[in-house]
């Protein structure tokens, strides 16, 4: 997994939090604590803590302000609380805490999944591509398919969502999440609001939904691409219609093809499945309709251009400086062309 190179202090007392995970976590060693900032994000803070051969994962929210009900650690922990016993790929919580005197904001603690996460090259111990490409596609398929096969209703996670109304929710709150950072006009994207509001699939099937189920979210095993150890990134996981994340994670498989999209792509590369091979892979292996897939993978599209229109919205306000964000608003304008695109029949 990547991880920042440089030590950030920031504001955290570093100190304070030692003393705590000492009282609170059975078993540390002795020794020094030593923190590491992961590759930074868009939203919460992760941290590498590593005390001798003992490692954990601190998620935090952001520095500074952030919205009220935004960046709810509790509620993470408390969804890793229950998944991890019926679905070890996900992280194992270790403490949760909401203490001023610890830290300015709440926080939890994980275990730290070993393994490598895929994200701008694929590792050399998996060979090239035409080798490593098809056994990845099928892995993410099928652990895909594993944690939507859970009774989130034995594990408890009936009351982390609310399956009725979940998509008219979902896509509602997208586009109102893009009017409010709206920098410029797209053409066609109000013909395509419409559309998603007024042609919501309707699915009686229920499951858990990660929500932001994708490549660079899985912990894939050092050696064997076919192997799955982690899926991390759990802050806006619920329970509701599983195409949803299908629609997501097909949206995220660039193709060689695609115009620049704004994320990190390596499946555009020889070997990997296609889109439609990868939905096609996902009905067999489910056995569920994917007849309406196409509104799905709108969505999936639409997601992510409103990801990184808030990103590069920021930036147009001066809340952040880098300037690759100043040229997120063209991958924003094709990620709504592919949108489109999918609506109409004319990319899957």
């Amino acid at each position: 997994m990547s991880i920042a190179n440089e030590k950030t202090k920031e504001s955290i007392d570093w100190g304070k939090l030692e003393t705590y995970l000492r009282m609170s976590i059975n078993g540390l060693p002795s020794g020094k604590l030593e923190i590491e900032r992961f590759s930074e994000g868009y939203s919460n803070l992760t941290y590498l803590l590593k005390i001798q051969d003992w490692e954990g994962v601190l998620r935090r929210p952001p520095l500074g302000r952030v919205p009220p009900k935004a960046h709810d650690m509790a509620r993470e922990f408390k969804m890793l609380q229950k998944v991890n016993p019926v679905f070890p790929l996900a992280p194992k919580p270790y403490i949760f805490c909401e203490d001023p005197e610890i830290m300015d904001k709440h926080f939890y603690v994980m275990e730290k999944k070993q393994g490598i996460v895929i994200d701008e090259s694929l590792p050399i111990e998996y060979g090239s591509s035409m080798v490593a490409g098809p056994k990845i596609s099928k892995n993410v398929i099928s652990t895909l398919v594993q944690l939507q096969s859970i009774n989130y209703k034995d594990a408890g996670l009936a009351e982390m969502g609310k399956p009725e109304g979940f998509l008219e929710r979902q896509v509602t709150g997208w586009i109102k999440r893009y009017e409010a950072c709206k920098t410029e006009e797209i053409p066609h994207l109000e013909e395509l609001q419409s559309w998603l509001i007024a042609n919501l699939p309707v699915n009686p099937e229920t499951t858990i939904v990660h929500n932001d189920f994708k490549l660079n979210n899985m912990v894939m095993d050092a050696e064997d691409p076919a192997e799955t150890v982690g899926i991390l990134d759990w802050e806006l996981s619920t329970i509701g219609d599983p195409l949803s994340d299908l629609g997501s994670t097909v949206a995220y498989w660039g193709q060689s093809n695609d115009p620049n999209m704004g994320i990190n792509i390596i499946t555009d590369q020889p070997g990997f499945y296609s889109r439609r091979e990868f939905i096609q892979e996902y009905a067999s292996q489910s056995g569920r309709d994917v007849s309406q897939i196409s509104y799905y993978v709108a969505f999936g599209f639409y997601k992510l251009a409103v990801i990184l229109q808030q990103i590069h919205y920021r930036w147009k306000i001066g809340a952040i400086s880098d300037e690759r964000f100043g040229e997120l608003n063209k991958a924003v304008s094709n990620l709504m062309d592919m949108s489109n695109l999918t609506r109409t029949n004319q990319l899957l």
